[in-house]
């Protein structure tokens, strides 16, 4: 595939943070026995990847916006744009060895997201996309599913973390999308479950509670590979709302009804 120097630019940045969070990863697996244990390791790990995205960007687009997950938001001169970095999303598996865990990139403009990456280190796989050229992993071009039926599909989800969210209304959701899809996954990457989407690997994905950094560049992919993407009330507000549910154009329309009659309870 033929990359703009914008994409050259997320790309170059994602596999340099992948290098280093794959040299860390194989350290975390080794002080998996220590008594200690490894988070404090794994939140120097997180910081040196952001930093490293951090770097990199800016050098090649100095007056662009900046968010990540560890450092905040920064403002750009060019209000315009604004990168939107996970370093390193998958926090507990990298914590515990599991290798699904990646580096997420997103580019903002007007507050739309345009560009985005996400790089598993664990397996190489590389997503990438691009407003209006399509989607690909490993330069393969990507596309949603083509199951429409929800009883032949497989759909992700998000499980709220302990003392995060609110659980009985994801239990009165799950209980409804059991109730229709095929078979549901929880993998605890939501930068990587989105691209799954894109890949056709999942049907359809939901989840509350994330954060623009989890879902900036997935919401690129998936629409560069035929799908669609809202929130969970059926608008174009993730970002904002923190919400996000998407697949193929049948998937998604059975997904949100089934969450949307989740929670009502």
């Amino acid at each position: 595939m033929l990359r703009s120097a914008l994409l050259n630019v997320m790309v170059g940045a994602a596999l340099k943070a992948g290098r280093s969070l794959k040299r860390d990863f194989g350290e975390v697996e080794n002080l998996q026995v220590s008594l200690k244990g490894p988070a404090d390791f794994v939140s120097a790990a997180d910081r040196k990847a952001e930093q490293i995205v951090k770097t990199e960007l800016m050098k090649a687009r100095p007056g662009y916006g900046f968010i990540g997950e560890e450092g905040g938001e920064e403002k750009g001169s060019d209000s315009t744009h604004t990168w939107i970095v996970d370093p390193l999303d998958g926090t507990t598996n990298f914590l515990h060895g599991i290798p699904h865990f990646a580096v997420s990139i997103g580019l903002v403009r007007n507050d739309v997201p345009v560009a985005g990456v996400v790089y598993n280190p664990a397996n190489d796989e590389l997503y990438v996309a691009e407003r209006g050229t399509g989607a690909f992993l490993n330069d393969r071009r990507l596309r949603v599913s083509a199951r429409r039926k929800p009883e032949d599909s497989v759909v992700g989800g998000g499980i709220p973390h302990i003392a995060r969210g609110d659980h009985v209304q994801f239990r009165n959701e799950l209980k409804v999308v059991q109730s229709r899809f095929g078979g549901v996954r929880r993998m605890g990457a939501c930068a990587l479950d989105l691209a799954y989407v894109a890949a056709g690997r999942f049907d359809g994905f939901w989840e509350r509670g994330v954060s623009p950094w989890d879902i900036a560049a997935g919401i690129v992919l998936i629409r560069e590979a035929g799908g669609f993407v809202t929130d969970c009330d059926g608008h174009d507000n993730m970002l904002l709302t923190g919400t996000v549910c998407c697949g193929n154009e049948p998937i998604h329309k059975e997904l949100l009804a089934a969450v949307k009659e989740g929670q009502r309870g």
